[in-house]
């Protein structure tokens, strides 16, 4: 049987890590796009993308090396720390969100491109973050999913209720809680994975309304703009 730990520390270093730095790129290169372009958001400066980077480098460093997981690990609030950074993050990108949807409404925004890039941002970083959340999340995580007696899965993958469809030993990574999480960012509802607990519902319901208020205001608007 695969070692817990060790399965826990490759996803998180090659596969949530990746994610995780993605998303910072994403957010530098809209601030340093927004800088030269002079563009704002409801009077607020430039370097108000950048806020949600600080808490992302605070979880990508127990992510990426082994080191600081170790040490947090030992301390036993490895789990508490990732956590309460992921919630840091899903805060400051609802708010950036929100700002978004009042420059809206202010009439301040003019430029469709400017408005599509800004939504596109803020659609993937809730679509990567919330990712996570199901993958940190589900069955207490990836450690306690591997181990003998794991917990009560938070999702059923259609591989688990159909395992000839599956190899033998099949399990979900990181990568079957993203494409969950991006579906569920296009179509407002679960289309791979069924929610099975209230936490893991009232997570795709607040991903979903997120989504929701990105796509179908903000991308609509920047769709008549273009007219």
């Amino acid at each position: 049987m695969s070692d817990p730990l060790r399965e826990e520390e490759r996803e998180s270093r090659w596969e949530a890590a990746p994610a995780v730095a993605l998303v910072i790129a994403l957010q530098v290169l809209l601030a340093l796009v927004s800088r030269n372009q002079h563009w704002k958001l409801s009077d607020l400066p430039w370097w108000v993308w950048l806020i949600p980077v600080v808490p992302e480098l605070a979880l990508l460093v127990p992510l990426a090396w082994q080191r600081p997981r170790r040490k947090l690990e030992q301390m036993g609030h490895r789990r508490t720390v990732s956590l309460t950074l992921l919630a840091l993050i899903s805060l400051a990108n609802a708010l950036l969100l929100l700002a978004v949807i009042a420059s809206l409404v202010r009439g301040d925004e003019k430029s469709g491109a400017q408005l599509l890039l800004k939504a596109g941002i803020v659609w993937g970083t809730n679509a990567i973050t919330f990712g996570l959340w199901y993958w940190a999340f589900d069955r207490g995580g990836p450690a306690e999913r591997l181990r003998p007696d794991p917990p009560l899965p938070d999702f059923q993958f259609p591989q688990m209720e159909n395992p000839q469809l599956a190899r033998p030993g099949w399990r979900p990574e990181l990568l079957d809680y993203l494409y969950v999480s991006f579906t569920n960012s296009i179509a407002f509802s679960p289309t791979d994975a069924m929610p099975l607990t209230r936490r893991a519902k009232l997570l795709m319901a607040s991903e979903a309304t997120l989504s929701s208020l990105t796509v179908l205001l903000v991308a609509a608007r920047a769709v008549n703009i273009f007219k």
